[in-house]
């Protein structure tokens, strides 16, 4: 089972949260100062941000190992779209091992959202 930081369209009420059908909710949570959302159109991405007063609000979740491979498709980890890594969180989530989806592909143009996807 692993742990995962959601963001955008896989939270609760998301357009993509039938993904985690069958998953365990853990609760909303909060990143570290250091990580900002971009608008992609119709999903955002996370990246970290030199700027350490932004952060990113969300959901975990415990995954099994076949959810966790639809979820790495879903995000083009194999396309190289997404990573998925370890994320800081704030309490109570931090000292916990939390992946999340980093998007890797140029931001040129794309605007910044802050700290929140609406769903």
């Amino acid at each position: 089972m692993t742990r995962v930081f959601v963001y955008g369209t896989l939270k609760r009420h998301g357009s993509n949260h039938r993904f985690l059908a069958g998953q365990e909710f853990l609760g909303e949570a909060q990143t570290t100062g250091g990580y900002i959302l971009y608008s992609l159109g119709d999903y955002p991405g996370m990246v970290r941000s030199t700027d350490g007063t932004y952060f990113v609000t969300g959901e975990v979740w415990r995954v099994n190992d076949a959810c966790l491979a639809q979820l790495d498709a879903l995000e083009g980890i194999d396309e190289g779209l997404y990573a998925r890594e370890t994320v800081e969180l704030a309490p109570p989530f931090n000292g916990h091992r939390v992946e999340t989806y980093f998007y890797l592909r140029s931001l040129d143009g794309r605007p910044i959202l802050g700290s929140s996807w609406p769903t």
